[in-house]
């Protein structure tokens, strides 16, 4: 019986409908057809007001906890930001803020952001993949962008934004394969 990936998918966006929902959905669908998945998705709109109150992590509600343990605990995660005036948004750094700094060390990470236009593709290496790299995290080769000309309403209408998503998954298959196997044994040796 082949294990399963704890995959948590983090969607950045405040409000439904939203483009960076789709995006992840698609992405972790894709993922999912070639890595057995246990996704549980993080949604920051549905957090955002206890998150907004929060200064500090042992203020959080139960809900918004469980979702910030979830992250420190996935196996994996897919993470993805709408870009609001040249970066991701406020809350969504303050999620991370309230991530313990050690929880993602060598866990991989699938970058992925959506924003009005091309301009802002870059945004992937210039502020999510260092937001990540101080958490010591590893951030796979290829993170997805996806402009508004991506998207039909709110459905992907871009063949080539699927194959820069079939591309991404193609490229994390193998730092994904057998990662269940090594979080269980580097727990087991944690707890020894």
């Amino acid at each position: 019986m082949t294990k399963q990936l704890k995959l948590v998918a983090v969607s950045g966006g405040l409000q439904r409908p939203s483009r960076t929902l789709v995006l992840v959905e698609e992405i972790v669908a894709a993922l999912s057809a070639v890595v057995a998945l246990d996704v549980r998705l993080v949604e920051l709109g549905e957090i955002a007001p206890a998150l907004g109150r929060t200064v500090y992590r042992n203020q959080l509600p139960p809900e918004a906890r469980a979702h910030v343990e979830a992250i420190e605990g996935a196996d994996a995660l897919v993470v993805a930001s709408p870009v609001f005036r040249g970066s991701f948004t406020g809350l969504f750094k303050h999620l991370f803020d309230l991530v313990g700094q050690d929880a993602l060390v060598d866990k991989p990470v699938l970058l992925a952001a959506t924003g009005g236009s091309e301009r802002h593709s870059l945004v992937i290496e210039h502020q999510l993949r260092p937001l990540f790299a101080f958490f010591q995290a590893l951030t796979l080769p290829l993170g997805v962008y996806a402009s508004e000309r991506d998207f039909d309403h709110y459905e992907i209408a871009s063949t080539a934004l699927r194959q820069r998503i079939a591309l991404a998954v193609e490229r994390a298959a193998p730092w994904l394969e057998g990662r269940p196997a090594l979080a269980a044994a580097a727990r087991e040796t944690v707890a020894a």
